[in-house]
């Protein structure tokens, strides 16, 4: 079993990164570099996470094999010397062992390969995916210029610490100083942001969990998150509107001829399908262009419309995803509870799933088995799975304000590993590190998850997020990592510059490098920065950021406000609306179905002989009515159908009350002028039996 723990979890994160990546981003429309550079920084992070777990059971068997090995000989009373047996029999290798030099190479290319893609690589592909350039190298070079500040800051924080170290007398300038200075300033950018996060992770996680309990909160909320999106999906939509009008003018300006045409079109293939059919280029117009003229847009000015046509087209495409699913969750509440009063504890749908089920998954998940669940256990696996989470912040932040104590040691965490590691019980060691470091990196990722700047960065499931998000987010991950590790470390007294204890140190933190260069950040900062998160954890248990935003014209659930009521009545509104106009799209197809079935075999055999009839008088209604329906009867059997399906679709019996009536106006007006007695003038009796 030798490496062979290393390259299972490899492979298994691999395809987890992969898994994730896959339901957040887009692999048939998104370029494919952005695709792997997104896939590489999360795979190495993710890898981070597991793989750390091994690296400490290794080194504490090594620890436990040095030990033996330096240990003195014992005189027995027989004057012989014997080792010592028991501490051998304890040095069992772990099953997990990875062998020596193995690991601070593993750990080595994993780290620089991150750090290079957070500070170089991925700010690049950022600026490059924004820009609006028709070709490669404007491309470049706008997003050169735009990472010039970005790179500069960096500069000037790395020079800061070079001239201290300069102006240190007792420190000596030596390559290895320069790259710990490298990775100190890394971490310290990265443990900043970190207990942000992590604060916020740690009270909202558990919270979430116990509120998802409650289904009149999960519902109220769901409406207010209604009413919110559809402001958003107004003002997408609005916006799309406008960007579409200024490609309108420039594609009327701008002629076939033009030098900057090939733009134009560039422009146009980002446009929606509707707006490219609207605006199709109109090859009849071959009037050339006028140089002197100055009403032609220029090549800068195209380049920002393209930069806003990609952005419009993404958003007003995410909100539209966003709001089908929105809907289908907020029927989906609105069905649990009715249903948790249901005599026959059977879940019962409102509206049918749109995409096919799987046939596996509805064998299994019986409307019984659904209602049970619903209705009866998971409001309870969600208040244990709260309370347990609940315990693991209160361990967390016990041991970041005290995790500097080593005599007593006051770190849980470190308790725990200690204890462990005098059995060598290398499974608990492991499962109670995995469990650790798993614990934190989830109230830190899915706050990365969770946050939104604005409509600048959004991750959005469901293959919405565009592409300068997921780039963002690989770099966030490759910069929080490393600190959360050796957080973790710290947490477990694994880092000997947290135990002061002459040991072994595991090979990720001894690819990181003696920070006793840089005295003050290594007893400083990196020990008592970590207690803010208790400020932090009390801010967010009280929603002080909550209520800042919300006086900040930013609004938030809230409720104990007038304006998140108000949200949550126009929610509701907008969810009876979409409803009845399902519940109307439902009965119209079965009205259909019912009408086809017992009306479409009587009316077979009349269809037919129709057809023999107009057969032999085919050629003299082809010459003087062509324009007459009766000249799409043919022979063809395929075509007889077709008509009797047309026939029974126009004479569908439709109901035009009071009730009945769209909500949307655009569609009455599609099908017809509309009159107070409840009828249309299009659908007139004389029209319906043309055929006939």
């Amino acid at each position: 079993m030798s490496g062979a723990a290393l390259g299972i979890e490899i492979v298994f994160v691999f395809f987890l990164a992969l898994f994730i990546l896959h339901r957040y981003g887009d692999f048939k429309k998104q370029h494919r570099l952005v695709i792997i550079a997104t896939l590489l920084a999360w795979y190495l992070c993710f890898l981070i996470v597991f793989i750390l777990p091994l690296d400490v059971s290794t080194t504490i068997f090594n620890r436990c094999k040095l030990a033996v090995n330096s240990s003195p000989p014992e005189n027995n009373n027989n004057g012989s010397d014997t080792t010592l047996a028991p501490r051998k029999q304890k040095c069992v290798k772990p099953w997990s062992y990875i062998p020596d030099g193995i690991m601070p190479i593993f750990w080595r290319v994993v780290y620089w390969t991150s750090q290079f893609l957070t500070w170089i690589l991925l700010p690049f592909m950022q600026s490059y995916a924004r820009s609006g350039g028709f070709s490669i190298t404007g491309k470049i070079k706008t997003a050169l210029i735009e990472n010039a500040i970005y790179y500069g800051t960096y500069l000037l924080i790395f020079g800061a610490f070079l001239i201290y170290v300069a102006v240190n007398p007792s420190l000596s300038l030596q390559w290895n100083q320069l790259q710990t200075i490298g990775i100190a300033a890394a971490n310290t950018w990265g443990l900043f942001l970190l207990v942000l996060l992590l604060g916020y992770g740690l009270v909202e996680i558990p919270r979430s969990h116990w509120n998802g309990a409650q289904r009149g909160y999960l519902l109220m909320k769901t409406y207010f998150k209604v009413a919110k999106l559809m402001t958003e999906k107004a003002d997408a939509e609005e916006n799309l509107e406008d960007i579409m009008e200024e490609v309108r003018k420039v594609n009327e300006s701008i002629k076939y001829n033009h030098p900057l045409r090939k733009c134009v079109d560039t422009i146009l293939k980002k446009c929606p399908t509707e707006y490219q059919e609207r605006m199709g280029r109109n090859m009849d117009d071959y009037e050339d262009f006028d140089e002197q003229q100055n009403n032609y847009p220029s090549e800068k000015s195209l380049v920002k419309l393209h930069k806003q046509v990609i952005y419009s087209v993404q958003r007003h495409r995410r909100t539209q995803v966003q709001w089908r699913i929105l809907l289908e969750q907020a029927f989906y509440l609105e069905d649990v509870a009715k249903n948790e009063t249901s005599a026959t504890r059977q879940f019962v749908h409102t509206f049918q799933f749109q995409e096919p089920e799987n046939k596996i998954i509805r064998y299994f998940y019986t409307p019984t088995v659904e209602w049970y669940w619903e209705c009866l256990l998971r409001p309870w696996f969600y208040r244990i799975l709260a309370v347990v989470l609940a315990i693991f912040s209160v361990i967390v932040v016990w041991s970041e304000c005290t995790f500097f104590s080593t005599n007593p040691v006051l770190s849980l965490f470190a308790v725990f590993i200690q204890l462990a590691e005098r059995t060598y019980n290398y499974i608990y060691i492991e499962m109670a590190c995995f469990l650790t470091i798993f614990f934190l990196s989830i109230c830190v990722y899915s706050t990365v998850f969770r946050i939104r700047v604005f409509n600048y960065y959004y991750l959005a499931s469901h293959h919405q997020t565009d592409a300068y998000s997921l780039l963002f987010s690989g770099m966030l991950f490759c910069r929080l990592t490393p600190p959360l590790c050796l957080n973790f470390l710290g947490l477990t007294h694994m880092d000997s510059s947290i135990s002061h204890k002459n040991t072994q140190a595991t090979a990720y933190t001894s690819i990181m490098g003696s920070m006793k260069v840089l005295s003050f950040i290594a007893d400083g900062f990196y020990i008592y920065y970590p207690m803010l998160v208790v400020i932090l954890c009390i801010a967010t248990y009280f929603s002080l950021g909550t209520r800042c935003l919300n006086l900040l014209g930013f609004q938030q659930f809230m409720g104990d406000c007038e304006m998140t009521s108000d949200f949550i009545d126009e929610g509701k509104e907008l969810i009876r609306r979409e409803k009845r106009k399902r519940q109307r799209q439902e009965e119209g197809e079965n009205r259909r179905r019912e009408w086809k079935e017992r009306y479409g075999n009587s009316r077979e055999d009349s269809t037919r002989n129709r057809n023999v009839h107009t057969d032999q008088k085919e050629s003299s209604f082809s010459e003087t009515n062509t324009n007459r329906s009766v000249s799409k009867y043919t022979r063809s059997n395929g075509r007889t159908e077709r008509d009797r399906i047309e026939l029974l679709q126009d004479a569908e019996p439709l109901d035009f009350n009071a009730d009945s009536v769209t909500d949307d106006p655009l569609e009455s007006d599609s099908s017809g002028r509309y009159q107070p007695g409840g009828r249309y003038l299009s659908m007139s009796r004389s029209r319906i039996f043309d055929d006939v």
